[in-house]
């Protein structure tokens, strides 16, 4: 009777699933292990007695963490006449796994299977391993490849650790915003997207000889109650069940999945038995999943003391009850010994044929012998962290985070940020760490206030938060540490959520929620928040990837793989035309290898022990990607203050193409100065009458307009070899208003006198010679004819637009002194330390603003700045430059004896010596500087580098750093890594 009605139901099914989908049935893909022609299987099942093949239906819980014990118990289950078919690991520690892996499987008869939830990798289990995002930050990705590389991944992981089973993944359609226990776990709820990213996951296991498992038949995503406490119920319709929930099952079927799990469910329409799981049930299990479907794979149960099963049926009963309805292998079993005899008895009794029972074992065994566990050999655990950390692993991380992030409104094109110069910015923390990850990337693309506070407020604390950011005229919200409980409102307190309402109708607001979407539809109206971000957890790498998101450094690219709210559905994704500003990569992001770039360290390294320099910056960029930012040493060689990459150096004479030069490029491109023009044409009250009236811009620029070297002005002002303090006063006033150094101030017009003081000097023949006397002929033409002092000017129109908060003129004035690098003890001038002011003497009495030195930077800001000048003028959405006018500056001017572009540096044509190394295009340009700084520019290669020390500390006759060539060896680095990644693409690319 029990058969004949199997029979009947299975045809009822056939003829729903043919109507729904005649595809997936016609279509079946039979798991690579079924078909298995080897004799290990036939052999080993012929040799078993009737207990040892039910031993090899169980898989049993290991803790590592619960002792030695516990691990005499598992022995004495795997020494049992019944043995043990497998087992399942639970919290723990790689080495300590192996070590129990190996123990316990010598003891075992036949190599025992051994599984793991690892949904998100091995870290679901255990830790110093790899935690890959959930199932629903995955779904957001705009296509499956990273996911295939990530189940390759999670893969090798596993059979690094000798797991042959990943529990993974997840194929439940997650419709139900109040499911506790699927949730994120699930890819979201877009049936199609579940199943093609499913079939992702499980290829790139399977692909690695790792058995993937699709969970949880045959449908746990639409429900509010979890199969660990109750027993949910599924309460729709077939047609409905086989449309949705069914289909990611039928998918990844006829792409050759190679096991799946039942969940506890019950569903009324497949099985209408009071209390009975579909677990237990054979229509479901039989009739539905292995007759219907044809799945020939396989099938476990799911765990058997959630409570979902154990509240209705005992140890034992309900096992035998699991294999009658078609599963295969049972998942922690209450009570190994009773559940034997129970089976056996069934067996005996008829209630379970032996036929049937040896089809399962022998589906078991070949499972094992085709995921490579025939024979049992020991694990190595030498190497085994970084084994199961690779660099590989890190990339993917990047990846998977920056293209899942999701944006569902940006109103006004918030985002990315504008304006960093004219709107106020404050970044509001909810529940995150102080220094988070999102907070240290946005600080890299400009500087801006925080302020962090709890979930929860006391009413006092919430009047004077919102009195604090009523300062700001922008707010970017973050939303850290939530959870993803619906019943706790997903980690969000109401409190935070009306503060939230209240700024975005007075503000601009940008919200980033680093967790669950479905919070979304507590925050009721969201029209008046300018731009939301949806960032799907709170870590290190979906904190990194929402900031550079926020900034235009990366380009949005997630769909939500759920509907949110009734404002924002599932599959909404919103993105921009481009990426604005600098990506910031690990090297191998871009094909770079850091063990390249660790010679970097070590010249670095190397050239501090040898006090070429006391510490120093380095940047490398690669095609508008920061792949390399460090800082070495220390400031001073006291070694009181380690150098942060944050950290300030005088720039010296790197302040002629970063200030003065990119000023002319500006008003040449303007048609407000033309450089082909003469001096007197811009300076008749300073250069008429004098040989210098018929000099030409464009000549100066290059070096070329026959200028001495350089003129030191300071000896003029001494008197007995200290400053004449009828020139100087050891105050400020009306008067002596321009800084010289600490406790020394000078009148703003001794500049007239420097100028009359270089006009009285004679001419040398126009030769290429490098002189720094142009440059203050030039800041005088920009502050004249734009009516503006230079520092300002170049403030408002390049390094304020642009964020460069560091790049700055009087940096002492800005940012606390411990911040800035000292230079030169200086014993012929200023009789002290000098620190936070400018190190040439020249731009010194100039009150530190000179055309040739007396900017400070970072290194990761001039990098910046450079980017922009090989990236056509642009940055940051605004049109800064005129790329036409950039190129007529940076090309050689006067070749073949003088390199030298307009303002810019250029290598020598033979690329034999000069400031670069030999494998720089002849279309670069940058700039050196006396205090032991270069920057340079690749337009043709796409790479930009900057070096900063402080090498004249404490004495400016340390040459260490041109005797060894330290800097053009850094470059030289930078350049073989860029190269040789660009000749391993293109390798990897014709194969």
């Amino acid at each position: 009777m029990y058969k004949h009605f199997i029979f009947a139901f299975t045809i009822l099914f056939s003829i729903h699933l043919n109507a729904q989908n005649n595809a997936y049935t016609n279509n079946k893909s039979t798991p690579a292990f079924v078909n298995s022609n080897s004799n290990w299987a036939k052999n080993q099942l012929a040799k078993m007695s009737l207990q040892e093949k039910i031993g090899q239906l169980f898989m049993v819980a290991v803790h590592p963490k619960k002792g030695e014990e516990h691990l005499k118990e598992l022995e004495t289950l795997i020494n049992a006449e019944h043995g043990l078919g497998g087992l399942i690991f639970f919290k723990g520690h790689p080495t300590d796994q192996v070590n129990i892996y190996n123990r316990l499987q010598k003891q075992s008869k036949i190599p025992m299977m051994i599984g793991i939830d690892g949904e998100w990798g091995l870290s679901m289990r255990l830790d110093s391993t790899v935690n890959y995002p959930r199932q629903m930050m995955l779904g957001a990705l705009p296509d499956d490849q990273l996911i295939l590389e990530m189940g390759k991944q999670i893969g090798a992981q596993c059979k690094r650790m000798g797991i042959h089973v990943n529990f993974a993944p997840v194929i439940d359609v997650n419709n139900n915003a109040a499911n506790p226990v699927i949730n994120n776990r699930s890819f979201g709820e877009i049936r199609e997207l579940v199943a093609k990213y499913g079939i992702a996951y499980m290829k790139g296991m399977q692909d690695q000889g790792v058995l993937a498992c699709g969970k949880h038949f045959p449908g746990h995503g639409d429900t509010d109650m979890d199969s660990h406490k109750a027993l949910p119920t599924i309460p729709y319709s077939f047609d409905r069940l086989d449309s949705l929930e069914l289909y990611p099952f039928k998918s990844l079927i006829a792409q050759q999945l190679a096991s799946i799990m039942v969940a506890h469910l019950y569903i009324p329409e497949l099985d209408a038995t009071p209390n009975q799981a579909s677990t237990l049930s054979a229509k479901i299990v039989n009739g539905l999943l292995r007759d219907s479907l044809g799945f020939e794979g396989l099938v476990f149960t799911d765990a058997m003391m959630m409570k979902g099963v154990s509240d209705h049926y005992g140890a034992g009963d309900m096992d035998v009850r699991a294999l009658m309805a078609g599963n295969d292998i049972i998942l922690f079993p209450l009570d190994v010994p009773l559940a034997v005899t129970k089976i056996e008895a069934a067996v005996k009794n008829g209630e379970i044929t032996e036929t049937e029972l040896d089809e399962k074992v022998l589906r078991i065994l070949k499972a094992k012998e085709w995921a490579g566990i025939s024979i049992f050999e020991p694990i190595k655990t030498d190497s085994l962290y970084e084994d199961l950390n690779t660099i590989d692993a890190e990339v993917l991380n990047h990846q998977l985070a920056k293209q899942s992030i999701t944006l569902i409104q940006n109103q006004e094109d918030a985002l990315p940020l504008k304006r960093l110069d004219t709107i106020s910015t404050v970044y509001l923390n909810i529940g995150g760490s102080q220094y988070n990850q999102f907070y240290a990337t946005m600080q890299l693309y400009t500087e801006f206030s925080t302020i962090q506070v709890p979930r929860s407020m006391s009413a006092s604390e919430e009047t004077k938060l919102l009195s604090d950011l009523e300062a700001y005229d922008r707010v970017v919200v973050g939303f850290h540490r939530m959870t993803n409980n619906p019943k706790s409102n997903f980690g969000v307190t109401r409190q935070m959520i009306a503060i939230h309402e209240i700024i975005s109708k007075r503000q601009d607001v940008i919200t980033v929620l680093f967790g669950n979407p479905y919070v979304l539809d507590k925050f009721g109206d969201l029209s008046q928040t300018k731009a939301i971000l949806v960032a799907y957890e709170d870590n290190d790498y979906t904190n990194n990837a929402a900031a550079q998101v926020v900034f235009g450094g990366v380009v949005p690219q997630g769909k939500l793989p759920v509907t949110a709210s009734p404002d924002f559905p599932a599959g909404l994704g919103l993105t921009f035309d481009k990426k604005t500003r600098l990506s910031h990569v690990i090297p191998e992001e871009i094909g770079i290898s850091s063990d390249e770039l660790y010679g970097i360290d070590q010249i670095a390294e190397t050239s501090i022990h040898q006090k070429a320099f006391p510490g120093c910056q380095i940047v490398a960029i690669k095609d508008g990607n920061v792949f390399y930012n460090k800082a070495f040493g220390y400031h001073t060689y006291e070694k009181t203050r380690a150098v942060k990459t944050s950290d300030i150096y005088d720039l010296a004479s790197i302040t002629k193409i970063a200030s003065t030069t990119i000023s002319l490029i500006k008003l040449q491109g303007d048609s407000i100065i033309d450089i082909d023009n003469r001096l007197t044409k811009y300076l008749p009250e300073v250069v008429d009458s004098t040989p210098y009236e018929r000099m030409v811009m464009r000549e100066m620029l290059a070096h070329q307009a026959g200028l001495i070297a350089w003129i030191p002005f300071y000896t003029k002002t001494l008197e007995n070899g200290k400053p004449d303090m009828k020139i100087y006063s050891h105050d400020s006033s009306a008067k002596f208003n321009h800084r010289v150094s600490e406790n020394l101030y000078i009148s703003s017009d001794y500049e007239k006198t420097i100028l009359e003081t270089i006009t009285q000097k004679g001419l040398r023949k126009k030769n290429y010679k490098y002189s720094d006397l142009g440059y203050y002929f030039i800041k005088a033409i920009i502050e004249k004819e734009t009516g503006e002092q230079l520092e300002n000017y170049v403030a408002k129109n390049f390094y304020g637009p642009m964020g460069l908060s560091t790049m700055t003129y009087h940096p002492r004035y800005k940012f606390p002194l411990d911040r800035i690098t000292p230079t030169e003890q200086d014993t012929s001038f200023r009789q002290h330390l000098v620190w936070g002011d400018v190190h040439d003497p020249g731009a010194a009495m100039q009150g530190g603003v000179g055309g040739h030195a007396g900017l400070f930077s970072n290194a990761l800001d001039l990098g910046t700045l450079m980017y922009m000048l090989i990236n056509d003028g642009e940055y940051g959405g605004d049109q800064l430059l005129n790329k036409d006018t950039i190129a007529d500056f940076t090309r050689c001017q006067f070749g073949p004896r003088n390199r030298r572009g307009a303002g810019f540096d250029k290598p020598v044509r033979s690329l034999d010596g000069g400031p670069t190394c030999d494998k720089v295009s002849l279309s670069s340009f940058g700039h050196s500087g006396f205090t032991g700084t270069i920057t340079w520019a690749d337009p043709d290669k796409g790479i930009v580098y900057v070096f900063l020390s402080n090498r004249v500390y404490p004495d400016a006759m340390n040459w260490k750093i041109v005797k060894d060539n330290i800097r053009t060896k850094i470059q030289d680095v930078i350049y073989t890594a860029c190269q040789n990644a660009a000749s391993n693409q293109l390798s990897d690319s014709s194969n």
